[in-house]
């Protein structure tokens, strides 16, 4: 008997000891000094305290260093014949141009509905002119898109046109 009496006071002493440090209702300061958050702050800092909720800390993603970069393909330090580099550059400039006559083909595409900011309207549309003007938007930004696109495939095509001549020379 003596010793569940003595586990059930020792279990109640420590619950008095504990309970008036959570049961404040009151929740602590957070005081921020420069980039560090902490309760207790030095009075050396020039730190303040901040209002409102809490403050959550997110780790950061930890870098491999030197490992990673040894990782990457191009890393390997193998040089290609000049030959497969050619083969290489002409497969790459294929898709580009492949690539950018779809996307001048869909610009067409997209000019032709526009109608010079003026696309017809739908069935649907006359009822609710809301979603003709979502359509028009919509229209817009695909329009500035492929532009974008097409500026971008063509900056690539020079890029690869001036890097190959380069290379062919001894």
């Amino acid at each position: 008997m003596r010793p569940i009496l003595y586990y059930l006071l020792a279990g109640v002493g420590l619950n008095c000891l504990v309970w008036p440090v959570g049961a404040t209702g009151e929740p602590q300061r957070i005081y921020r000094c420069g980039n560090v958050y902490t309760n207790f702050p030095e009075p050396s800092a020039n730190c303040k305290a901040l209002s409102g909720g809490s403050v959550t800390v997110i780790e950061g993603t930890r870098t491999q260093g030197m490992q990673a970069g040894a990782a990457s393909p191009g890393a390997s330090g193998v040089k290609v014949e000049n030959a497969e580099q050619r083969q290489r550059d002409a497969q790459a400039h294929a898709v580009l141009y492949a690539e950018l006559q779809r996307a001048q083909r869909q610009q067409a595409e997209l000019l032709q509905e526009w109608q010079g900011g003026a696309p017809e309207r739908r069935a649907d549309e006359h009822r609710q002119p809301e979603k003709y003007q979502r359509r028009v938007a919509e229209l817009r930004s695909a329009l500035q898109r492929n532009e974008a696109d097409i500026a971008g495939l063509q900056r690539e095509i020079a890029r690869l046109s001036v890097s190959s001549p380069m290379e062919a020379k001894p």
